[in-house]
């Protein structure tokens, strides 16, 4: 008896953007019931693949098949009606809507051609976040109400919503809490048992192990090795193919000592009402400090307060000896603090410009005399600051909408 096709193949897929070659010849197979994880640096072209497989690219080059034909997918309604789903890290949800609106969002229940809203989405709603282990999640409460974790739920839900035979999961774990990565997995294991396929990207090689089938790897828009056992693939190969050098050279050993010299940051007593209490903390330089906590624990306002994005109720932050003013962004910047924000597209990042625009835009002054900025200038020290990152495309003038994820993080 000849064995099942794969319910997926990717061959020879080829996809280039204005200074880059995001993928190389990648090939893909995809056995159904198995989690085939996605490996790969920042950069690599995983989203580029994934995003091809969902319809949203069209590829330069190469065949795409499903369950054993040849299919092309020109949008990603065409790759949802094949069963294909796509759960990205920065989820595609609308806030101004409900749970259940979203989870039916492009599909919705309909009686003699006409949309039906209100029960009938909220009870088909209610059963798919039962099924994810989630019902206290309402169907009715607006989508921007819930917290991160949910949202990955709703999304879920949506991908469930359809008759789905592939799903893929871009980072799904990236916000959530131990007891709620564990229940991701059960999901995933459900599914898995019913025959759905998933394709799992994570960072974390913890995850590959506990929950993959299969390891694919890439590595600048090549896949360097497919197929691998997940389980039993020793973590220093795989940490080689995705970076092209051995561990010791990656994470070399560092003396744990504590740095010298006086604290060039300093937080004393502060607080923020209703968010987090009497926080002290003292960095010197050269010293990395791990702030740590569950989602909600208040991590992120620290940060933004720390930042002046949000004014303390209470407390000070000092910078080398000096006080800075409460609320005041304008005097943490002039201080020398700079923000990686939580999330970048709606707190960091203008997506519309350059790459050169958003490396610039919180040193501005640098770059202008008199009301004029100097382009030149602001264009060398952009290529500096993303050399010095390996940002790719190596082009600062392109539309940072067009960057994968990591590397609009890099940015």
């Amino acid at each position: 008896m000849a064995p099942e096709p794969p319910l997926l193949t990717m061959s020879g897929i080829t996809k280039s953007f204005p200074g880059v070659r995001a993928l190389d010849g990648v090939d893909l197979d995809v056995q159904a019931g198995e989690v085939h994880c996605l490996l790969g640096q920042n950069g690599a072209g995983k989203s580029t693949l994934i995003k091809v497989l969902a319809g949203a690219h069209q590829p330069d080059d190469g065949t795409i098949g499903w369950r054993g034909d040849h299919v092309t997918l020109r949008s990603p309604i065409a790759a949802m009606r094949l069963g294909i789903a796509t759960i990205y890290q920065e989820l595609d949800l609308v806030e101004g809507l409900s749970v259940a609106e979203n989870v039916h969002l492009g599909h919705e229940p309909t009686a003699a051609g006409f949309v039906v809203r209100g029960k009938a989405a909220k009870e088909s709603t209610a059963a798919l976040l039962r099924r994810l282990g989630h019902s206290e999640i309402d169907p009715a409460r607006l989508v921007g109400e819930l917290s991160a974790a949910q949202q990955q739920i709703v999304s879920m839900a949506r991908a469930l919503s359809h008759d789905v035979r592939l799903i893929v999961m871009d980072e799904p774990s990236a916000a959530l809490d131990p007891d709620e990565v564990d229940n991701l997995f059960r999901i995933v294991g459900d599914l898995t048992a019913d025959g759905v396929a998933v394709v799992y990207i994570s960072h974390r090689l913890e995850e590959i192990r506990r929950i993959g089938d299969r390891v694919t790897v890439l590595k600048d828009g090549r896949a360097v090795a497919g197929g691998l056992p997940a389980k039993s693939t020793p973590t220093r190969e795989v940490v080689a193919l995705m970076t092209g050098r051995n561990v010791e050279y990656v994470f070399p050993d560092r003396p744990v000592t504590r740095p010298p010299g006086e604290p060039i940051l300093q937080v004393q007593g502060l607080a923020r009402a209703g968010e987090f209490e009497s926080l002290d903390l003292d960095l010197r330089p050269g010293e990395i400090v791990g702030l740590a906590g569950l989602v909600g624990s208040g991590r992120s306002e620290i940060l933004e307060t720390i930042y002046g994005a949000r004014k303390a109720s209470q407390g000070q932050v000092i910078v080398d000896g000096r006080v800075l003013r409460p609320g005041s962004v304008r005097a943490a910047v002039r201080a020398g603090l700079g923000l990686a924000p939580e999330e970048r597209k709606a707190q960091a990042l203008l997506m519309l410009e350059s790459v050169t625009r958003n490396v610039s835009v919180s040193s501005m002054s640098r770059f202008s005399r008199a009301g004029w900025i100097d382009r030149g200038a602001e264009r060398a020290a952009a290529r500096s600051a993303t050399r010095e990152l390996s940002l790719r495309p190596d082009n600062p003038s392109v539309p940072i909408r067009t960057l994968s994820g990591g590397n609009q993080q890099k940015a």
